[in-house]
């Protein structure tokens, strides 16, 4: 399995690449998926993780299907399908991971506030970061067809900071309050 890289890593200050949209099905970019999936999957604290965070200077970043669960407990509240446009009957069901190939945020909401936020890249520290309450995504999917979601709260949150990876900022660029959290054991 790819090991997640530290803040150290040079990668993780690279504006990554854009995924060109016909090499999207090839079997390389399905090999960093299942890789990020993996990655991601692999840590019970991850919500998501973008291609920099496990080496590849590529724009794609995965969103941990867990968050989508009735069973996600979070310190926020925790999302619903449909809140981000999945059918009522899936919700409390086991999601597959989301995909987001070449994302650009289209709109973010004037409306800000102070958010607590970790990095599976900065680990256990933790801090506050301003970031809009919802957020407007464009990008592509595991298969290259190309999708439009909005969010709001946490998914909100996640898009803007996966999107900060793939410009080669981490969060403790921004953030306030950092300090250090180590897991109890």
């Amino acid at each position: 399995m790819k090991k997640i890289v530290q803040k150290e890593d040079k990668v993780l200050r690279q504006n990554a690449d854009e995924v060109r949209v016909a090499n999207i099905k090839t079997k390389k970019i399905q090999k960093v998926l299942k890789e990020m999936s993996g990655a991601l999957n692999s840590q019970d604290d991850g919500v998501a993780l973008a291609a920099p965070q496990i080496g590849y200077p590529l724009r794609i970043f995965v969103v941990s299907g867990k968050i989508f669960t009735k069973d996600f407990v979070r310190a926020e509240k925790a999302l619903t399908l449909e809140e981000v446009g999945v059918p009522a009957a899936s919700i409390g069901k086991k999601t597959k991971n989301l995909v987001f190939i070449n994302p650009k945020i289209s709109k973010l909401s004037r409306e800000k506030e102070w958010v607590p936020e970790g990095c599976l890249s900065v680990r256990w520290l933790y801090g506050r970061t301003f970031r809009s309450k919802k957020a407007t995504i464009a990008a592509y999917d595991e298969n290259g067809k190309k999708f439009t979601r909005g969010a709001s709260g946490l998914l909100a949150q996640i898009f803007q900071h996966e999107t900060d990876h793939l410009n080669g900022i981490l969060f403790i660029d921004h953030a306030k309050d950092i300090k250090e959290e180590l897991p109890r054991k």
